[in-house]
């Protein structure tokens, strides 16, 4: 079979691999699209596991299951978790799923980004989902980082009626902006985005923004003249850019919050105003990933179409056009979604 083998961001090279071989409770699955994340293009991240086959946001087709495999068949279309917690540790008991040791050694064989994979035993019995009928494939590779999107607006307590800034508008800034219209079955406030990038400006306000600022401009200063003079309730950060970081601690406003759902590589420290956040009773609270509950909720969010995934897909590439898709996603410039589809 073909995989798109990421040696580096400007070096992913289309390879063969053997199909792999399933054991007992396991499943092949035959991958229809495969999503590339914003975190598949962290060369921090990545080169030190490198070369591997990436791909975490899969749907696909079941073309074979083994003994003990109950629930699922030959033909089911599915969403596959690439992580899976345990459900028994005192982290998962408490609700933080994403912090379970389970959970950040489960993967499938090899990666999404190749024609099949292997779901191996415990992803078959807590990370395969049947996608819904009126679901695409495309549509259901939205599923994973729409998890992730609601587990982080849940962890920072958004509610309807709160002014959110959300720095950064890639897709994750832009599922942000887009569920936040939704925000407790109400509008948010207001919301507000930033990029540094005019196209990403555009789409923000596309999928739900109020109004945008260049995060070249005084970012405070523009949220107060958008907020009524105040700053905002709830920031999200969705770059790891440092700059990015320090505007967020000087755009929230008192009794708000700030969501770090992304952050920058180990190493960068970043000075906080703790004195003025305790007097203001600031809080900061950082999300990681997604349970399985988030999983569930967001198939429920795409099947009810209360968030539009459909139209922030930009690109669909085979899988030998894989290395354009990573240099439009490194290059973060204009392009939103892209998405490999291996049989394309």
């Amino acid at each position: 079979m073909r995989v798109a083998m990421y040696y580096r961001n400007n070096d992913v090279r289309v390879e063969e691999m053997p199909v792999p071989k399933i054991g007992k409770g396991e499943m092949l699955v035959k991958v229809m699209a495969s999503g590339i994340c914003g975190s598949d293009v962290m060369e921090w991240y990545r080169l030190k596991k490198a070369p591997r086959v990436l791909g975490h946001e899969i749907t696909g087709e079941v073309v074979e299951v083994s003994e003990g495999v109950k629930n699922y068949k030959k033909g089911d279309r599915v969403f596959v978790s690439h992580h899976v917690p345990c459900n028994t540790c005192r982290y998962c008991l408490s609700g933080y799923h994403t912090a379970c040791e389970t959970l950040h050694k489960t993967n499938y064989d090899p990666g999404g980004f190749a024609e099949y994979l292997r779901v191996p035993e415990i992803n078959v019995k807590s990370g395969v989902y049947i996608l819904p009928e009126n679901m695409s494939y495309e549509e259901g590779t939205f599923i994973e980082p729409l998890a992730c999107i609601l587990r982080g607006q849940r962890v920072a307590n958004l509610k309807a009626g709160q002014s959110v800034l959300v720095i950064g508008s890639g897709i994750s800034g832009l599922l942000h902006i887009n569920l936040a219209t939704d925000a407790g079955a109400e509008r948010a406030e207001k919301i507000m985005a930033t990029d540094v990038n005019e196209y990403r400006l555009n789409a923000a306000l596309k999928f739900g923004a109020d109004s945008v600022i260049n995060a070249k401009e005084n970012v405070p200063e523009r949220v107060r003249k958008l907020n009524d003079g105040r700053l905002a309730d709830c920031v999200i950060v969705c770059t790891g850019a440092t700059p990015a970081i320090e505007q967020a601690l000087q755009s929230v406003d008192k009794g708000g919050t700030i969501l770090f759902f992304a952050v920058p590589e180990p190493g960068i420290n970043v000075s906080v105003p703790i004195n003025d956040f305790w007097r203001n009773e600031i809080k900061m609270v950082t999300s990681y990933g997604a349970a399985p509950s988030d999983l569930a909720l967001a198939i429920e969010f795409i099947g009810g179409h209360r968030v539009n995934v459909k139209d922030m897909i930009t690109h669909r590439l085979g899988m030998s056009e894989a290395q354009l898709g990573f240099k439009l996603v490194a290059e973060a410039k204009e392009s939103i979604k892209v998405i490999i589809e291996p049989w394309r």
